[in-house]
């Protein structure tokens, strides 16, 4: 008599690949979004520090009342010295003054912060537009 065929013993070779890959990709978009989210601190601080300094730099200013032209070179002064302090992240940047009062200056910077994720994801989570306004009272000498 013959003996049956005998089936070959299933292999579980390659059975984890899929799990694998799918972990690999959940881990990198994690790690994709922390990146995100550092750029996007750091470039709100930067924002931050330097619109401060240019208010500040306004404030300290000694102009006449209602002496605009001052003022406008004043602001011109500031703001060359904050697109400095930026770097190459000025030119992304816009400067709004016109908050500006005689008795405190505003600086309003906005602009799009440097993006590591799909175009689609950051606006969702709230990282790809800056917008920070700085508030500096000015003191005169009496």
């Amino acid at each position: 008599m013959a003996d049956p065929p005998q089936s070959q013993p299933r292999s579980d070779r390659g059975a984890g690949l899929f799990g694998v890959i799918a972990g690999v990709t959940v881990f990198l978009a994690f790690l994709l979004m922390a990146v995100q989210l550092l750029v996007n601190l750091y470039a709100v601080s930067a924002v931050t520090s330097a619109a401060f300094d240019g208010a500040h730099i306004v404030a300290g200013h000694r102009f006449a009342d209602r002496d605009f032209s001052s003022m406008q070179r004043a602001q011109t002064e500031a703001e060359a010295k904050v697109r400095a302090e930026l770097g190459q992240f000025a030119s992304q940047v816009t400067f709004d003054w016109s908050q500006s009062t005689d008795q405190a200056v505003a600086l309003r910077v906005r602009g799009r912060t440097p993006r590591f994720l799909l175009p689609g994801l950051g606006a969702n989570l709230g990282f790809d537009r800056i917008d920070r306004t700085a508030h500096v009272r000015r003191e005169d000498l009496r």
